[in-house]
């Protein structure tokens, strides 16, 4: 092992021949190395230029006057221009980019960073997109879109004669969230076999042998059975994530051997796997821990969040007959936590407690031309449906937003410890190995001032294995 500055090289052998492969600390550009292939994998966080109102629930504890701007998308784009610019990969795969404003907030890649290639993901409110160097590599064919995965295939301009008809298959991936292990599981499944089929389209000589490369937001871990079917190459009806089966049937790649974890590969004990999410500790501080299985399937707030609940809902409602919150009680609360009424999850499920009720729908009616939740004057809120409101917030996994909800309102939780974990990856098939791979570490909850989003980017760049 032979260490350089903030490069780290280790040796190690693949098929009995060696390889040095190039171990980077951030903020570094990846490495341009002859018939290489590399690619970054980064999920911005929603761009809050139209949509993404709510991102400055991110950052806890809520900002200061101040440092407000910090949240912003101009601050997080000058962020994010600065880190793609530096890294420089020849692929870039984003993932939580919005459709409303896409071409506006991400018009720098093409004027300020030199990526004139792009496809953006066809549906959703929170879309994948691509981008490539068109000097660097050529698209081969249309871009494949799947269920939260699109796939894009490349050949490369800078490499030797013999390469220069090989295909590059990168996958990008935004996993469904949640409770989702089997959806997980299909969409991975259907992915890879559409880079199979591609491959076999494209009349290469060994598709179960194609040059593939798999990144983005997996929303979940080592337990998770979508990481379990590209390690293994298989993923049968006895796994279980979540408490329950991820598949009726076994799932087999069709490939001739499983993928590596390109980020992990040969790594040393005393060199950890960096952490791609790392945000606060909330859930061992939310939630009931009385009962596993509670917490787990059905989870409940914990005591001091009770506590903090009672003293919140006492005080919009201590001047309010029956000490219920009124319609301007229940107001008041909402602009405090949303900055307005009439936007958020909060406010639909405060106001259908409260007695809104949704009218009936025509099916040629266009949403926006439907009648506007609101609160009905005579609307009361009790205390178990404000309680019920959070609830639904937790079970959707926002335990962001109610930890900003409650400092907001003065009743900050003492959260002291991280949550880290490693959601975002980047594997390869095996005709290929990574040549250099690149780690972004940090020790601060995220987004931050220096981090715009609470994912952490992945890189690397591959070369074929001979």
């Amino acid at each position: 092992v032979i260490w350089c500055h903030h490069t780290k090289y280790e040796v190690h052998h693949i098929s009995n021949i060696m390889v040095a492969v190039k171990h980077l600390a951030s903020p570094a550009a990846i490495p341009r190395l002859p018939a290489c292939l590399s690619v970054l994998s980064y999920n911005v966080l929603l761009p809050n230029s139209q949509d993404g109102w709510w991102n400055y629930k991110m950052y806890l504890p809520p900002l200061s006057p101040p440092d407000e701007d910090i949240s912003t998308w101009e601050y997080r784009k000058s962020l994010l221009i600065e880190r793609i610019g530096l890294i420089d990969a020849d692929v870039v795969c984003l993932q939580e980019v919005s459709p409303l404003s896409f071409e506006e907030d991400f018009k720098f890649m093409s004027e300020n960073l030199g990526y004139d290639g792009v496809e953006l993901f066809r549906k959703g409110r929170f879309r994948p997109a691509t981008f490539w160097k068109k000097d660097r590599v050529e698209l081969v064919c249309p871009a494949q879109h799947k269920d939260r995965t699109m796939l894009t295939t490349f050949r490369l301009h800078d490499c030797d004669e013999g390469n220069s008809q090989d295909n590059w298959h990168v996958l990008n991936c935004h996993l469904q969230a949640g409770k989702q292990g089997g959806r997980r599981v299909r969409q991975m499944f259907e992915g890879v076999t559409t880079a199979y089929k591609t491959a076999k389209k494209l009349k290469e000589e060994n598709p179960e042998e194609m040059k593939l490369i798999v990144c983005g937001d997996f929303n979940g871990g080592n337990e998770c059975g979508a990481v379990e079917l590209l390690e293994k190459g298989i993923v049968d009806q006895d796994f279980i994530e979540d408490g329950e089966q991820v598949s009726s049937k076994a799932k087999k790649l069709p490939l001739s051997a499983p993928l590596n974890d390109a980020i992990c590969m040969d790594r040393e004990d005393d060199n950890p796997l960096p952490s791609t999410l790392v945000v606060p500790e909330l859930i061992s501080i939310m939630i009931d821990q009385g009962s596993i299985e509670t917490a787990y399937m059905e989870p409940q707030f914990s005591q001091q969040v009770m506590d903090r609940l009672s003293r919140i809902y006492n005080r919009f409602a201590k001047d309010s007959p029956g000490t219920q919150m009124t319609k301007t009680d229940a107001e008041e609360w909402l602009t405090i936590i949303n900055g307005r009424v009439g936007r958020g999850t909060e406010f639909r499920n405060a106001a259908k407690f409260m007695g809104w009720k949704e009218p009936p729908t025509d099916p040629d009616e266009k949403k926006e031309d439907r009648p506007p939740i609101v609160i009905p004057d005579d609307g009361v809120l009790t205390f178990s449906d404000f309680v019920a409101v959070y609830l639904n917030e937790l079970r959707q996994g926002k335990f962001w937003g109610i930890a900003w909800d409650l400092a907001r309102l003065e009743e900050p939780l003492d959260v002291e410890d991280v949550f880290q974990a490693r959601y975002d990856r980047m594997y390869c098939s095996a005709s290929l190995q990574p040549a250099a791979v690149l780690d972004t570490i940090s020790t601060k909850p995220c987004p931050n001032k220096f981090e715009p989003s609470d994912h952490l980017p992945v890189c690397a760049s591959f070369q074929i294995r001979k």
